[in-house]
């Protein structure tokens, strides 16, 4: 992976898979094991820096699984999460989804030996705990679930562009999240005019309406390719509030 045509190699992505034993939910009594179910093909990832450590290994080791675990971790995730954008853009694949660390079954941090990393091998390594599950945005997901498999609800185009934006910024993809979030708030302005009169959804669709030109300024911006930082902060603000508003219909119609 380079920044640029003609820049040095900063990092290598290697992706590959591996056999895998099934998993089987706690206290559950294991089946007769057959040849086709002793084990399942998953994905390893592994990103590698590509500047030596050196007699430094030791130090960046603690230092990563430490105090600095979270950069780390975020953007390894970030430069992988570049090659699956690659791969789904050249593909023209749209099914294939972002890397979550979340569903990942181990996420180890180590130094070794080019060759050695990219077949998953360590001269060291330590294995970091599962990450916190991000608390859930929607209220009672599954009674929603219900809800619109039961025809008592109906999901909204704007939660959907929401949820798109949301995911590229947390992907590092502002662009994108520029161009989504214009035309989820404009989706919202529309299709949330007929809760004005539920709960305080008057004051919130005027919030959502004043976020509207720094959000199109944004999405101006991405289009000419000079996305400013301010652009980006004016994104997120709007996709928050947005999602907030979204919260609140929910808690008003139920």
């Amino acid at each position: 992976m380079r920044r640029f045509a003609g820049d040095d190699v900063r990092q290598i992505v290697v992706i590959g898979g591996i056999a895998a034993p099934r998993r089987r939910r706690r206290g559950a009594r294991p089946r007769h094991a057959t040849a086709d179910r002793g084990a399942v093909e998953v994905t390893r990832a592994t990103v590698i820096e590509a500047a030596p450590l050196g007699e430094a290994a030791e130090d960046w080791l603690a230092r990563a699984t430490g105090a600095d675990a979270g950069r780390v971790t975020s953007e390894a995730l970030a430069l992988l999460n570049r090659a699956v954008a690659g791969q789904r853009v050249a593909a023209a694949d749209p099914w294939l989804p972002d890397a979550d660390p979340a569903r990942a079954l181990a996420c180890r941090i180590g130094y070794g030996s080019g060759e050695q990393v990219a077949e998953g091998d360590w001269e060291a390594a330590r294995e970091l705990p599962p990450p916190e599950r991000r608390a859930l945005r929607s209220l009672s997901p599954q009674e929603r679930v219900a809800a619109l498999l039961g025809g008592r609800d109906a999901a909204l185009a704007c939660e959907e562009l929401a949820l798109r934006a949301r995911g590229d910024l947390e992907h590092g993809r502002p662009r994108e999240a520029a161009l989504q979030a214009a035309i989820a708030l404009d989706a919202a302005l529309a299709e949330l005019e007929a809760w004005r009169d539920a709960g305080d959804m008057a004051g919130r669709l005027e919030e959502l309406a004043g976020h509207r030109d720094g959000v199109q300024a944004a999405a101006r911006g991405a289009l000419r390719g000079d996305l400013e930082p301010a652009d980006v902060t004016a994104v997120e603000a709007a996709v928050g509030r947005l999602e907030a508003a979204l919260r609140a219909r929910l808690v008003a119609t139920n």
